[in-house]
């Protein structure tokens, strides 16, 4: 089962892994250039190996397995601003046989804009595919000004029974700890999209579909395969980090930070003893994350079980080793462009998307071992 998502234990020293990333200059795949897009953000693959690809202007495209044709799908009525658009595309876990798809977007409201959760189902004669019947499931509130911070982030727990859905802060800082807010929270829900029963901040006042809170952007989600689910977020100037999602625990933001403000502002460094769930690992400068996978591959057995991420503006792919409950910093590989998105292939192949930056266009790579 494809996964998406990452991270380190700092256990009695939350800050004994700041120790630099290692980087390497050839890296150790065969890198191959499949299709182009229009600012890609997201990526996932059909039973039948072709694809789903999210661009941010709003269209759903349904793609060929070698890349070399496409179709759009949909069309969603996104806000394409700042960091708005189309974002997030997950199967649904019986894609099979209800044919279901999940999306993420930046919408417009009356009172500001929020990032929505929709479903459709993508039906139709093989080779004519429609997404129809999209529905939203799901808007964070409140709605708020401005175009940063939406988040979007889609996973399905393993049994398939929730589904886990990030918003951002929405560069307001507070919200993230506001128990009325869903921005800057983890929300579990069910797969209509209703808070899910039992969800463990209910009882202390919080929305019902909390499930953590205190984070920032949170553009990374994905379980490893023993069910512990791992979020990856940016931080302020340095402090991105990489996240044991526990049930109920308050991540700090914007109280706690290994960053800083951008205006120089001194931020508390997470420290043992602070209230806070500090990070597994976390990099400082920023790498600028990007999407999360968890590899169960063949094709790269040594790295069976870590943790790979995007780097937008540190222009890499990171490793991170993952050990239980514990991480740690592996490999940084420049790749010349900014990686939104890393998922893995039926083949157990690893796929990058370049999101293109301001120029828009970006590259979907294939990455397999050397010859």
């Amino acid at each position: 089962m494809i996964s998406r998502r990452i991270a380190t234990t700092l256990a009695a020293a939350p800050l004994a892994y700041a120790a630099p990333t290692l980087a390497q200059t050839t890296p150790p795949f065969t890198i191959t250039p499949v299709a182009d897009f229009d600012s890609p953000w997201a990526m996932t693959f059909l039973p039948d190996g072709r694809m789903l690809v999210t661009e941010r202007a709003g269209q759903l495209l349904l793609v060929a397995a070698d890349g070399a044709t496409r179709r759009t799908v949909a069309t969603l009525p996104v806000s394409a601003a700042g960091q708005g658009g189309l974002m997030d595309v997950v199967l649904a876990p019986d894609f099979a046989r209800s044919h279901r798809v999940y999306l993420s977007y930046s919408a417009a409201g009356q009172s500001g804009k929020g990032v929505v959760l929709a479903r459709g189902t993508l039906a139709g004669a093989a080779g004519a595919e429609q997404l129809s019947g999209v529905e939203t499931l799901y808007r964070a509130t409140p709605l708020v000004d401005g175009d940063g911070h939406f988040s979007g982030r889609i996973a399905f727990s393993p049994d398939g029974q929730h589904l886990f859905f990030t918003a951002g802060e929405r560069q307001k800082f507070t919200p993230a700890q506001d128990k009325q807010a869903a921005l800057g929270k983890v929300l579990r829900l069910t797969p209509d999209g209703r808070p899910a029963p039992g969800n463990p901040l209910a009882a202390q006042g919080f929305l019902p579909e909390v499930w953590s809170y205190g984070h920032r952007n949170l553009l990374g989600l994905a379980f490893d395969r023993a069910g512990r689910l791992w979020e990856q977020e940016m931080g302020p100037k340095g402090g991105d980090e990489v996240n044991l999602i526990l049930p109920g625990r308050n991540y700090g933001w914007p109280n706690a930070s290994n960053g800083t403000h951008y205006d120089g502002r001194d931020i508390p460094d997470h420290r043992a003893g602070d209230g806070y769930e500090a990070p597994k690992v976390w990099w400082n400068p920023s790498i600028s994350p990007g999407g999360l996978m968890i590899y169960s591959g063949g094709l790269f057995p040594q790295w069976r079980g870590d943790a790979f991420i995007g780097g937008l503006s540190s222009k890499s792919l990171l490793r991170v080793h993952l050990d239980g409950t514990s991480a740690g910093k592996g490999d940084q590989w420049d790749m010349g462009a900014r990686i939104r998105e890393v998922e893995q292939g039926p083949d157990g192949a690893i796929w990058v998307l370049e999101d293109g930056g301001e120029k828009g266009q970006g590259r979907l790579l294939k990455l397999t071992p050397p010859a």
